[in-house]
This record gives C-alpha cells, structure tokens and sequence, in this order.
C-alpha cells in the first residue's frame, strides 16, 4: 500500500535563510514541534538518527539514509519500521525561490509497506497536523531571524 502527505508554506525570506534555520539541527528542540532533532553527519549516503512525532505524543527515533542533500533546494531521506517493506517513508524538504524572493517550503513524505493501511487514518490527522505545525514554526523562526540578522 502507498499513500503521500505534502505541505506547503510561504516563507517571506530567501532559500538560504530557510536553509540556515532548517539545517541548523542543534537548535531544532527550541523552535520544532514535529522533527525534534537530527543527528549524525547530514550528508547523501549516511545514516543519521531523526527523532520525530507530532507535538504532545511521544516521539518516534528512526535511523534513516540521507537520499538528498543539496543547499538550500531540497533534503530527503528514507527510513523504515523495523526493516523494509514493512512501513517505508521517504521524507522530503524541498526549497523553490520564489520571483519576489520568498520561498515555498514543500514538506512531503511518501510511505510504503504493509502497514501503511492500518496507519492511514493517523498519518492524515496526526502526522499531517504535525507536518504542518512544524512548517508554520519554520515560517515564524526563518521570518524572525531574517530580521534580526
């Protein structure tokens, strides 16, 4: 079974400013409620460890492959449930520069896997709320920092 969550927010701010504040996984506990922190060397090919879930549950810790990584355009990464094939997600933040110099910020995962169906009702409400709660952190931490830098 297969099913895509994608989000997406208007950040009055550059593609490098957005990137500065989503890559700056050291301070992600102070300002994100969904991707609580990233650790590792965060670069294509590694494995990193992602503590992640929606605010007021307990969060989950996945050790995924970085798939993408380049500067401030997109960041992916792939992980599993306990092996693959079980429950898959590919994890996507994605950066488009905007004529009047904002950004969109795109934040999508696509999931795979048998137990995709038993979690699609969760991944709606729950996991989308949550991408979307950390999107518009993102919006407000990128906006206040564009001022004040």
């Amino acid at each position: 079974m297969k099913k895509e969550i994608k989000t997406h927010i208007q950040v009055n701010a550059s593609p490098k400013k957005v990137w500065e504040v989503l890559t700056d996984f050291e301070n992600h506990s102070k300002w994100n409620p969904f991707v609580r922190s990233i650790k590792g060397e965060v670069k294509e090919g590694n494995k990193i460890k992602v503590e992640l879930g929606p605010e007021g549950t307990k969060p989950m810790t996945f050790k995924p492959k970085v798939l993408v990584f380049k500067e401030a355009r997109e960041f992916r990464w792939l992980g599993h449930l306990l092996f693959p094939g079980i429950f898959d997600g590919e994890h996507s933040f994605e950066l488009l520069e905007n004529v009047d110099g904002s950004t969109t910020f795109i934040h999508g995962e696509r999931f795979n896997g048998i137990l995709v169906g038993l979690m699609a009702k969760k991944l709606d409400t729950e996991i989308k709320q949550g991408f979307e709660a950390m999107n518009e952190a993102l919006k407000k931490q990128v906006e206040e920092y564009a001022f004040t830098t």
